[in-house]
């Protein structure tokens, strides 16, 4: 087989950018990004060989559940991390959190970034051959805001729209800030400034669909447009052949109407293996290439480091302490209980082979995460006794059980036994407990847990946004995990630095100086900073995945011999 190489930069080559760096810098705006001006890597430019071209192009992937619902407008599940497979995002980032145009080949705002235009490619088509419009994109985005259409994430990209809470709730099922001014034209008008929208809206989980075959005239999501069954069609570089919901199998083969270059694959295909150690074995005898989500205490083990290496995401694990509950109500006690561990330690029981990174801090993978002023909690345990003996509480005998939640898969199990170690040894706290579910608590016990374990993470790398989700008054975070934490100076610091373009040094400076007023409230245990693995075995090239989960560049994927 015959393979032709086309550059991300060759697909890419949209002349039209120039003009809106252009129209972005008149306005005090970062410009749109453009193609990466150094030189394609190694990896970037490989192409595949001759024995390569004579092995059979067919991606082979593994699912763990049977999902019956494989509508994209979902914003989760498993099957959603093949989205870039078979539609064309407005944007997407790469593995290293780079910024590429795809059906939006430019954008800019207004002087007060409330108003942003988003123009189109005009190449860009169905599988059937019909165009992808700003009709499209506008028709699409509203369906997703409905509240029946259940999109888990739609908030994220979309909720700063006018309009958008009337649609969330029902009581619209069009959003008045989104408009399509032409064929190739969306303009989209905020309730309050947004100089990040642009980034926002990099992601392949709102990608537009064809408005004709999704939307209902009740303005509704059509029941399973998205089957083949009922002659779906979709903008990327496959299409799906076949969806057998019962088996779990899902084909895919090549869009013949796909704007960019031809894909060097034939065929991808989704099966569903729901026993881990059979995946494993199936992966190990090359009878599948690569999986959705594996990760298992042995993966390492089993498939190698190069199973699950990959760039760093900007999303964390962390342990959260509850702000309004006893004892972590009192700061020295948050005091005592952080210095008690050895962080190191604490890394090392959870993952001994990787693939993540030991967190200090909330902050990775986005602008600040490098600040030489953060200083890390230390491990300190005589200064554990004292802030303990400080506290309201005196000693470990007068403090209540410590209870965990969240406690869901066995690095989380192993990290919390460590901890509760630590805090026996170094301060002679015996009652400890953990679980999986909140619910699984009863009782007075169920309103009385004080520790979370949970994620926190940002979808486009902004270190504003990063903390927004996480340690903001505003956030699920701090509302829940935190049990309602709030500091004023945070949350004005932050606030403030969403007001700063991108080109701005104190959008970063504003957000860094936020983070580390937080650290001085002794508010969570950090764990670690997740890894984008690429879940695909050695023969398969050019598999890399992005922080949404999604296979950057799927066009470029082939498997060698």
């Amino acid at each position: 087989m015959t393979v032709n190489k086309v550059s991300r930069r060759e697909f890419l080559r949209i002349g039209a950018v120039t003009a809106a760096g252009v129209a972005l810098a008149g306005c005090g705006a970062t410009p749109a990004p453009t193609e990466p001006t150094a030189a394609p890597t190694a990896a970037a430019t490989a192409v595949p060989t001759e024995a390569a071209a004579q092995v059979e192009q067919v991606l082979r992937l593994i699912t763990d559940r049977v999902e019956m619902d494989w509508s994209p407008f979902r914003g989760g599940g498993a099957n959603t991390r093949v989205l870039s497979l078979w539609w064309t995002p407005p944007s997407y980032y790469d593995g290293d959190g780079k910024l590429f145009p795809a059906l939006f080949t430019e954008w800019s705002p207004n002087s007060d970034f409330t108003v942003w235009t988003f123009k189109l490619r005009d190449d860009v088509k169905f599988s059937d051959g019909s165009p992808v419009t700003a009709q499209d994109t506008v028709a699409t985005w509203n369906v997703m805001a409905l509240p029946a259409t259940q999109h888990q994430r739609i908030g994220l990209f979309i909720s700063g729209v006018v309009g958008f809470q009337e649609a969330s709730t029902g009581a619209a099922t069009t959003m008045p800030g989104l408009v399509a001014k032409d064929d190739y034209t969306v303009e989209v008008t905020l309730t309050a400034p947004d100089p990040v929208y642009y980034m926002r809206v990099g992601s392949s989980l709102i990608s537009p669909a064809k408005a004709s075959q999704c939307v209902g005239p009740d303005g509704q999501e059509v029941l399973e447009w998205w089957h083949t069954k009922n002659g779906v069609v979709s903008s990327g570089p496959f299409v799906p052949e076949s969806m057998d919901m019962d088996k779990g199998e899902v084909v895919f083969v090549r869009n013949p109407h796909f704007f960019g270059p031809a894909p060097k694959l034939d065929k991808v295909t989704v099966i569903t293996v729901p026993d881990a150690a059979v995946a494993t074995t199936m992966l190990k005898n090359r009878e599948a290439d690569g999986h959705l989500s594996l990760l298992t205490a042995t993966t390492i083990d089993d498939l190698g480091a190069d199973f699950l290496a990959g760039p760093m995401i900007p999303k964390g694990q962390h342990f959260w302490f509850h702000a309004n509950r006893k004892p972590t109500d009192d700061p020295n006690v948050r005091k005592a209980l952080l210095m008690a561990i050895n962080y190191d330690e604490l890394f090392q029981v959870s993952f001994p082979k990787g693939p993540n990174a030991k967190a200090t801090m909330i902050l990775n993978a986005v602008p600040g995460a490098d600040d030489p002023e953060y200083v890390p909690f230390p491990y300190d345990p005589d200064g554990a006794k004292a802030a303990l003996a400080a506290s309201s509480y005196g000693s470990a005998e007068n403090l209540p059980k410590m209870m965990f939640v969240g406690i869901s898969f066995p690095a989380a199990e192993a990290a919390a036994q460590y901890i509760a170690e630590q805090w026996r040894q170094v301060l002679g706290i015996q009652s400890v407990e953990m679980k999986a579910q909140y619910d699984e608590y009863s009782g007075p016990d169920q309103e009385n847990v004080q520790i979370f374990r949970d994620d926190v993470a940002t979808r486009f790398p902004d270190t504003v946004a990063y903390l927004q989700g996480s340690i903001h008054s505003g956030s699920g975070n701090a509302q829940g995990k935190m049990g309602g934490y709030a500091n004023a100076e945070v949350d004005r610091l932050i606030d403030e630095a969403a007001t700063k373009g991108t080109d701005d040094p104190d959008r970063v400076n504003l957000a860094m100086e936020a983070h580390r007023l937080f650290r001085e409230d002794w508010q969570f245990i950090p764990w670690y900073h997740e890894s984008n693995g690429k879940m695909s075995m050695p023969w398969v090239q050019e598999h890399v995945l992005n922080m949404d989960w999604q296979r950057v560049d799927p066009w470029e994927i082939f498997i060698e011999a």
